[in-house]
């Protein structure tokens, strides 16, 4: 039987419909991608050029050279999405770009007022390494054309991101500096080999609760109106709690072992939707913090900077560096003093743990609260991503991903803060540190490929 030629017109309507769709949608969201890059290259460039301004008291055309061709590596990727990833999130490559560039900027400024220059400089190598990490995003964004692959590999990840943990601990590699956490190479090349264990152990969690997360939301105990699991769905959660504990314990690392566990209740709270999981996982939490800050002394001692950062006997010792940001926050005020024109220098790694109180110092509240907007904005496209996705790994791979970087931020600036205890994390694209960076653009490169995913495939219609 052959078609009608209505029939045959109507299908020719709705492919040639469905070809203009595919051509219009993913360049709209590009075409808004780009006017947000070049929104975020003037604002990077100007506060670039009001920290030399405020600093030197002229122009150093060849540091904004540097960040010229940083700029022009971001918009090699926006190239590259054109053609490889059309229908990914717009929002994401600007929002790291902008905290990528205002983070040196501060780094840059705090090189300026200690008279380091050239690779002894921490901007130097700051530019150095989010060229490394952005291309390290194009490689994967070519390269990765289905994120579904890494669900086969789900206990290779695992496997991976436990050796990445261990590696400090290998004779000849491990570096002795504060926490063991670092990896040096020949001598010269140095970098976090957590940083790397966070996105494997990610991919771990989300195909391992894909597998299991029949099991874990199975029916329980009710008891106060919440419905508890059984005994044996707790294994897991147990295992990566003393995994964290020993996290903790041997690498002198607490930040770490918490973000780890943070980021498994979370994505166990995504797979099940049990409110119970994450009651668990904060009281497993705050029992193994207290527990830390009990048995190890570098550990009591962050509590004990928390709870009394004035006191006279500890202020011009440990708490020092606390309490010098608090004041450095507070010399900000609403506006700021301006760039340039501050002292963020006199806080000890103001350009690494403290650049948060630096930036407030300088941008004062309201530029701050606009740093906290942008990391907002980016955590919540990366879970829309995951909302809106039909696939259960990516779901849960994109949702853990953002959970790590909304934690990150949580406990740094909660830290510098005291809010909370200070941890030894970085500051997400803002902090000083190339293992980070690229482990952060890294994050970046994934969310792309599973948006574009979720934007290109078709979804069911039940009419």
């Amino acid at each position: 039987m052959t078609a009608s030629p209505d029939t045959a017109d109507v299908r020719a309507d709705t492919q040639v419909l469905k070809a203009l769709r595919r051509l219009r949608v993913p360049q709209t969201h590009r075409n808004r991608e780009l006017w947000l890059l070049l929104f975020a290259f003037l604002l990077n460039g100007a506060a670039t050029v009001l920290v030399q301004l405020g600093a030197l008291g002229r122009l150093d055309w060849s540091f904004l050279s540097f960040c010229g061709g940083l700029a022009a590596l971001v918009l090699a990727l926006h190239i590259v999405l054109r053609f490889k990833a059309p229908s990914a999130d717009p929002f994401v490559v600007p929002i790291a770009t902008l905290l990528t560039g205002l983070g040196t900027a501060m780094i840059y400024r705090i090189d300026l007022a200690k008279g380091w220059e050239g690779w002894t400089g921490f901007s130097t190598r700051q530019l150095a390494w989010s060229a490394i990490a952005i291309a390290a995003a194009i490689a994967i964004v070519i390269l990765l054309r289905n994120y579904r692959v890494l669900f086969r590999y789900t206990y290779v990840f695992g496997f991976t991101g436990l050796v990445l943990l261990l590696l400090p601990f290998v004779p000849g590699l491990g570096v002795k500096a504060g926490a063991d956490v670092w990896v040096s190479v020949a001598g010269v090349f140095s970098f976090q080999p957590g940083e790397l264990a966070k996105i494997a152990l990610a991919i771990f969690f989300a195909g391992y609760l894909v597998r299991t997360r029949e099991a874990l939301a199975s029916v329980g105990t009710r008891f106060l109106g919440v419905t508890w699991p059984r005994a044996r769905e707790l294994g897991p959660v147990l295992v990566v709690w003393f995994a964290s504990l020993g996290i903790i314990v041997l690498q002198r690392d607490l930040g770490t072992g918490l973000l780890i566990f943070g980021m498994f209740i979370a994505m166990i709270y995504v797979a099940t939707g049990k409110t119970s999981w994450v009651l668990i996982g904060v009281t497993l939490a705050v029992s193994g913090a207290l527990l830390a800050a009990q048995v190890l002394p570098y550990v009591k001692g962050r509590f004990t900077n928390w709870l009394d950062a004035f006191n006279p006997d500890t202020i011009d010792g440990s708490s020092m560096q606390l309490a010098s940001g608090i004041f450095g926050l507070a010399q900000g005020g609403m506006l700021g003093t301006g760039l340039g024109q501050g002292r963020p220098e006199l806080t000890p790694l103001a350009w690494s743990d403290y650049i948060i109180p630096s930036l407030g110092e300088e941008l004062g509240l309201i530029g701050l609260f606009a740093i906290l907007c942008l990391y907002m904005v980016f955590v919540s496209r990366g879970i829309r991503v995951g909302i809106a996705g039909q696939d259960d790994f990516g779901k849960l791979l994109a949702t853990g991903l953002s959970f790590t970087i909304a934690l990150q931020v949580f406990i740094m600036v909660g830290g510098v803060t005291r809010l909370i205890p200070l941890t030894g994390l970085t500051t997400p694209f803002l902090a000083a540190g190339g293992s980070s960076l690229v482990a952060n653009w890294m994050i970046v490169a994934l969310l792309l490929r599973i948006s574009d995913a979720v934007r290109s495939r078709p979804r069911v219609v039940i009419g």
